[in-house]
């Protein structure tokens, strides 16, 4: 039955050429370093519900501890919000976070990429390999293959299916999604309380 589930959500959703074509050669970005679990982003209560409405319970997450360093990932991800992570995230308490194999790939990833469709994955999955500070649209580091490959930030952003504008819709929902407080510079956007994926 697994193997079924698992094999219609990948022929549903095919991730862009780069990220089918990373997946083969390294899957980099849906990849952690054994022993560097916790800086793997924390996942809502609301995307926990969109992946389980495609994948079914199977063990999809894992409960990780607030370790200091990742705290300490969130505090450089939001400079200036170190406060409100601290509340969000206290030490000696959890979150959850997508569950990997013991080469560290994430247990979504199939041959062809992430086996979820686009608008079921994570907001942070979704935005990867932007990241919005403020106004300021940073490409993060790392071995993606769509950064090495393109020429620009226009093109990186053509490459993962991306705008500008929507990179800003997803990371305002992620903030929302992981408890933070909009900010003045971010779109009106609302989470859908329903389990409608968005």
């Amino acid at each position: 039955m697994e193997a079924a589930v698992r094999t219609a959500m990948s022929t549903v959703s095919r991730s862009p050429g780069v990220c089918a074509r990373c997946a083969v050669l390294s899957g980099s970005c849906c990849t952690l370093v054994p022993g560097q679990e916790d800086l793997c982003f924390p996942l809502s209560d609301v995307e926990m519900d969109r992946i389980r409405d495609i994948a079914g319970a199977r063990g999809w997450f894992v409960q990780e501890p607030n370790s200091a360093s990742f705290v300490h990932h969130l505090d450089r991800l939001f400079p200036g919000e170190e406060e409100q992570i601290r509340i969000l995230f206290p030490l000696r308490r959890h979150h959850f976070r997508l569950a990997t194999g013991p080469d560290g790939r994430c247990a979504l990833l199939g041959e062809n990429g992430c086996t979820l469709p686009v608008e079921a994955r994570p907001y942070y999955c979704r935005l990867f390999p932007v990241w919005l500070s403020g106004e300021k649209l940073f490409v993060l580091a790392g071995q993606c293959l769509a950064v090495k490959e393109a020429t620009g930030t226009a093109r990186l952003l053509d490459s993962v299916n991306l705008s500008r504008p929507a990179a800003r819709d997803m990371h305002a929902r992620l903030r929302l999604a992981w408890g933070l407080p909009p900010r003045p510079e971010m779109p009106n956007v609302t989470l859908r309380l329903q389990r409608n994926p968005q």
